[in-house]
This record gives C-alpha cells, sequence and structure tokens, in this order.
C-alpha cells in the first residue's frame, strides 16, 4: 500500500513538472523541438521571468478535479448524499472564472474557494477547446446525454487526484462520470477511468505492469473500449521492444485525444519505471500535445515512485508547488475528520 504522503505527493508534483516540461514545446513538432534545444530536445524545465516553471491548464484543472471531490466528501459527510460529479461540475467553473469566462458566475459558486486566492491560477495557457466550450454551454455534459462527440484528452489529463482519493473500485466510475462532463466521445472518458483506476492500482501496492495489465481487464468491462484498449495494449509491447523512444510514440500517436495520451503515458512510465526524469524526457519529445503526456507520465510515475524520485531541484522551480503538496495532503488525509481541515472544501 502506497497510501502516504510521498507517494500523493509524487503524482501531484510529477503531474505539474511533466506539464510543465511539455509546455514550451506543446506546438512544436519533433524537428522543431531538436532544432531549438539541441539533440536529445528540451531536457530541462524553461523559467519565466518569475523563476518558475510554468503549469498548463492540466495542472490547474487538476487542482480544480481534487476541490471538487474533497467538497463532495465534505457534503456526504456532513449530508450523507452526493452525486460527485455535479459538485466537480461547479469546481470547473471555478476554473473557468480563472480563465477570464463567466465573469458574472454566481457569487455561492465562487464562495469560500481557496484555490482562487492562488494568483498563479489566473492565467490562460491554451485551455482546451472542448473544455471550455462545453464548461459554457449551461449543461452538465453525462454518459446518457453527452455533451459532444469530443475524445480530446482535456478530460483524462486532469483525473489524477480520483486516482488517489478513491480506491480503484470507485475510482474508474467516478472518473468516467467526471469526464463526461466536458468529453461525450467514449475514447474521452474511457482514457480518464483508466488512467484513474491505473494510479489507484498503484497507490494500492500493485506494480505498474501488474496494475497496466488490470487496467485493460477492466476497461474490457466497458461498451466501446477497443481503441483505449489497443492503445494501451500497444503501448505496453513498446515498451518491451528495442524501437526508440520518438518511433514508439509515432506509433502511438501524438497525443491530443485521449486513448493516445494515456497511452504514450503509459509507455514512457513502463519504459523507464525507474526514472521519472527520463520518462519525462521522454514524454514530451515528440509532434503531439507534450505537456498533456508529460502530465499523464508524471502522475503515474509520481504515484509509483514517490516524491524521492523526483530530481529536488525541479521541485523547487514548479509553478503552484505549495497548493500541489497542500492539496495532496489533503487528498491523503480525508477519511480523518480529525485531521482534515474541511473548512477549506465546503459542501453545498
Amino acid at each position: 500500500m502506497k497510501r502516504s504522503v510521498d507517494y500523493f505527493r509524487g503524482c501531484l508534483l510529477g503531474g505539474a513538472i511533466g506539464d510543465a516540461l511539455g509546455w514550451p514545446v506543446e506546438f512544436l513538432d519533433y524537428k522543431e523541438i531538436l532544432e531549438r534545444y539541441g539533440i536529445g530536445g528540451i531536457r530541462e524545465l524553461s523559467l519565466s521571468s518569475r523563476g518558475v516553471a510554468e503549469v498548463t491548464d492540466d495542472t490547474q484543472m487538476t487542482l480544480f478535479t481534487a476541490e471538487g471531490i474533497l467538497r463532495a466528501q465534505n457534503r456526504y459527510l456532513s449530508k450523507g448524499i452526493c452525486h460527485i460529479p455535479s459538485v466537480v461540475y461547479y469546481a470547473y467553473l471555478r476554473w473557468l472564472y480563472t480563465q477570464g469566462y463567466n465573469e458574472d458566475l454566481d457569487e455561492s459558486i465562487l464562495e469560500k474557494s481557496w484555490l482562487l486566492f492562488a494568483n498563479e491560477l489566473f492565467n490562460q495557457r491554451a485551455p482546451g477547446g472542448a473544455c471550455i466550450s462545453a464548461l459554457l454551454s449551461g449543461r452538465q455534459g453525462s454518459l446518457q446525454e453527452p455533451i459532444n462527440n469530443s475524445k480530446g484528452c482535456g478530460a483524462v489529463m486532469r483525473v489524477a487526484p480520483i486516482g488517489l482519493m478513491f480506491r480503484k473500485r470507485e475510482a474508474f466510475d467516478i472518473a468516467v462520470q467526471c469526464a463526461a462532463l466536458t468529453h461525450g466521445h467514449p475514447s474521452g472518458y474511457l482514457a480518464a477511468g483508466a488512467l484513474a483506476y491505473l494510479i489507484a492500482s498503484i497507490i494500492e501496492g500493485e506494480e505498474l505492469e501488474t496494475a497496466v495489465k488490470g487496467t485493460l481487464l477492466k476497461l474490457e468491462e466497458y461498451d466501446d473500449h477497443q481503441q483505449c484498449s489497443e492503445k494501451i495494449t500497444m503501448a505496453l509491447e513498446m515498451s518491451q521492444k528495442g524501437f526508440t523512444n520518438y518511433r514508439a510514440i509515432s506509433k502511438i500517436g501524438e497525443g491530443w485525444v485521449g486513448e493516445e495520451a494515456i497511452a504514450i503515458g503509459i509507455y514512457c512510465a513502463l519504459k523507464y519505471k525507474n526514472s521519472i526524469k527520463k520518462a519525462l524526457i521522454a514524454a514530451v519529445n515528440h509532434d503531439g500535445d507534450s505537456d498533456s503526456t508529460g502530465s499523464i507520465t508524471g502522475n503515474i510515475l509520481g504515484a509509483y515512485n514517490g516524491v524521492a524520485n523526483i530530481p529536488s531541484a525541479w521541485i523547487g522551480k514548479i509553478e503552484l508547488r505549495d497548493v500541489l503538496i497542500l492539496i495532496a495532503d489533503d487528498l491523503l488525509k480525508d477519511y480523518d475528520e480529525e485531521t482534515m481541515n474541511w473548512e477549506r472544501y465546503p459542501g453545498y
């Protein structure tokens, strides 16, 4: 069992570092990355004028996912009932507010959200179009009433906290429902379920390869799982072959869609399961969505190896570091009413 502060912090910090490492090259192809950063591509965090490595919407939405499920837990403890996706939906509306939208959002939705005091969250870093349009629509997507046909990676890149907080028997379905708020294609929401289930399996003490194979078995229980299953199977196979990372990732895809993003993350995590630095460098140096594939890889290996596996110099440079640590600690102790500061997460 890896239910300890090292692994919870490792998951969220690892994801943020992968996000920040990939952000400067998100919209560059591999050739452009090599021209700009030399042989081996980008290998170190780029710092802003403020001296921090900036994160994107991947980390921003991960934090609001965490806030949402913690608020849902408080509501459940105080009132005995709660529909988790609805509470998470309002957390995502608060994220939308930080992006400059919904300025007329009801004050009751903004009230007492301590995340809104983190000024660094009020930055647009190429937020996903599917998330923005779905949240602006004024309705909550669901499995029964899909809000669109998007299978972009904007659903999978934000659900790591669900895998930390819930046991794997619950994590998959909760992540799927929260993903369906903004992404209506099965490969969009099933990829999210798969990542949450994988992280929950790791936290419960499973070896990485075993957890990946278990995730594949879990996917088979759901309709329209084939695209996700095929890509994750390919990642598992590629990690055991001698292809270069660029060639292997190119065969999997570019990561702009959910099934490719999680598969690239799994490939890099399996290939370098004992070195998050090598895994993240592989995860961001390709033709596609580098920050999201970096973020997912970091979530997986951070949960698997803990903080000790992350270079301390990287941790010290990451934007929102203190917020990430605080919310990781809150996810860990949510079950303990005596030590948890529930005032940070008021129920509705």
